[in-house]
């Protein structure tokens, strides 16, 4: 047992008013006397809901947990926290990625809880959940859904997110017809579980594995597989061996466990949206971490898992090849990662991998043989973006790496869908096109529409891509020549709102450089007949404005940032 009291004693121990008080209630729902008996309490964080279609699974996966935390010898407790689910919930889930951590972090420092299983799936709910419980640092294990099973639509494998941005081109440019498009929704999304493509869900799932959060093969196992329960069983009995080992979460999430999952990001080809995600959980740990580590961490790292939207083929194909353990092994083989790094197994990252077999090198190729050679997350800066702007290369066109073009601005998303279907649309292969106003504060929560679709023109004649400038995310889904995250936003003042139609903007990604073609005085001139734009006065909205970061910071809210512990006040019954 733990040489330190378990925290749920303070609860549950003794025999004052008190702890009879809260007994009796908990066995009102049958529970025995002896679950009270000095067990580890094992808090499983459920973000469960059937309006998550990623997550709708997570009650059964919840309940394989329970089996192996009584197997161990602890007290398991469900309970529900607010759900993102990004297919649904409007305007975007990031918008509610704070609140739902604030959710978590609440529930777990007033409960009685020794230690936490956060049950994640869809986007927003792992970075949310992990957000929470980093402030707490009590011991944590993540537990991921899975991805779904492949896309199957007209004998060809398609993976979800990814075919949809594809088949909707295809709409437009006329080779493909409505009720052909329509047809495809029935074989996109087959199975229970998050995309089966490296999209954000997928990428931070392999992130979770990566910073020793989760146990080894969390990040692919398909959510409809029997091993993923298997692994539900085994993360609720190493959960309670972690409580009574007093293995918290900050003992994990160390400068090396972050540096190392920069670099599987590269690897993998890794959503842009991690970037946020890992910015925001460091900061909870009390980890300095910011655009510049992921640049240096991920520059000179290679791509050499062949998935969608980067590649060929999808999670099955990557679970199958021996998951993110064979990654992993091949990075610390050629020091591209830090072994010593300690996980939730109680052994050393290493030790965990160090027997990972590829069974397919086609699909988790050799470095020699890499998808592309520079795989690491593009940090740019220059005077269209002074702190900072990304850009994934993997998912990008090798010839617009270095390009130079004439802007072609829309104000919102709004303005953007009104003109983007204009024949007369002043627009070129060569331009540059320019979303501003859906940054964290212009467009509550930073949606993900900076991988604006190509204008109907265009795509008609076999344009596929072009270089696209924003302040908003993009999908990890998503592909292209797509700049993001742009930070000061255009809402904030930055230098994105002063941008003119026909202005002139260099995109050098080996430079890293992003360059509006505009004087500092012409700047100057802008900025002083700008005007904010108004932002939301009431609700939740309102608070969101107020309080959230730039990108740069990870778009938390100020107010949030560092670890508070899991300590309460004492019952005042």
């Amino acid at each position: 047992m733990s040489r330190k009291p378990l925290r749920s004693q303070a609860w549950f121990g003794g025999d004052s008013k008190d702890a009879i008080m809260h007994r009796s209630w908990m066995k009102n729902q049958g529970m025995t006397a002896d679950a009270f008996d000095g067990r580890p309490v094992i808090g499983i964080c459920n973000t469960w809901s059937e309006l998550t279609p990623c997550n709708a699974h997570l009650r059964e996966l919840a309940d394989r947990v329970k089996r192996g935390v009584l197997e161990a010898g602890g007290f398991p407790v469900e309970f529900p926290v607010m759900s993102l689910g990004e297919s649904n919930l409007r305007p975007t889930a990031m918008l509610y990625r704070n609140l739902a951590s604030m959710d978590v972090e609440e529930s777990i420092r007033g409960n009685p809880i020794d230690g936490v299983v956060l049950l994640v799936g869809c986007d927003k709910t792992t970075p949310s959940l992990v957000m929470g419980a980093a402030s707490c640092d009590l011991p944590t294990i993540v537990l991921s859904g899975g991805p779904m099973l492949n896309g199957r639509v007209r004998g060809e494998v398609v993976g979800s997110g990814t075919a949809i941005w594809r088949f909707s081109d295809e709409v437009k440019a006329g080779r493909m017809t409505v009720a052909e498009f329509k047809g495809a929704e029935a074989g996109m999304a087959r199975s229970a579980g998050s995309c089966m493509t490296m999209g954000t869900a997928s990428t931070m799932a392999s992130m979770v594995e990566a910073l020793g959060i989760a146990l080894p093969e969390n990040a692919a196992i398909p959510a409809v597989d029997a091993r993923r329960a298997t692994l539900a069983q085994l993360t609720g009995r190493r959960i309670v061996g972690m409580v009574r080992e007093d293995l918290r979460l900050s003992a994990i999430l160390t400068p090396a466990a972050f540096r190392n999952a920069i670099r599987v990001n590269a690897a993998i080809g890794g959503s842009t949206n991690a970037v946020l995600h890992l910015i925001a959980i460091a900061g909870r740990i009390g980890v300095p971490l910011g655009l510049d580590d992921w640049d240096q961490s991920g520059r000179g790292i290679p791509t050499i898992v062949d998935l969608q939207p980067s590649g060929r083929f999808l999670m099955e194909e990557f679970y199958y090849a021996g998951g993110l353990p064979v990654v992993m092994k091949a990075l610390a083989e050629t020091a591209r990662l830090d072994g010593d790094a300690l996980t939730v197994t109680g052994q050393t990252l290493w030790e965990n991998v160090q027997y990972a077999e590829n069974f397919a090198p086609d699909v988790i190729r050799s470095f020699a043989d890499a998808l592309t050679q520079e795989g690491g997350i593009a940090v740019l800066r220059g005077n269209l973006a002074p702190d900072g702007a990304v850009l994934k290369p993997s998912a990008a066109t090798p010839a617009l790496m270095q390009h130079r073009g004439r802007a072609v601005v829309f104000d919102t998303i709004d303005d953007y869908k009104r003109r983007i279907f204009d024949p007369d649309l002043d627009v070129d292969p060569d331009s540059i096109m320019v979303l501003r106003n859906c940054g964290p504060r212009g467009y509550p929560g930073m949606a993900e529409v900076g991988n604006m679709g190509l204008p109907p023109k265009l795509l008609a004649k076999g344009v596929t891509d072009m270089v696209r400038i924003s302040d908003a995310r993009m999908s990890g889904t998503a592909y292209g020549t797509v700049v993001l995250h742009i930070a000061p936003e255009a809402a904030a003042g930055g230098p994105l709102a002063l941008v003119k139609e026909g202005d002139m903007i260099e995109l050098d990604v080996p430079g890293r450089r992003l360059v509006l073609g505009v004087s500092e005085r012409e700047l100057a001139l802008r900025h002083a007949e700008w005007t904010p734009r108004e932002a939301a006065t009431s609700g939740y909205q309102s608070l969101y404005v107020k309080h959230v970061l730039q990108a740069d910071r990870g778009a938390d809210f100020d107010f949030l940032i560092g670890r508070r512990g899991a300590a309460v006040p004492a019952n005042s019954h």
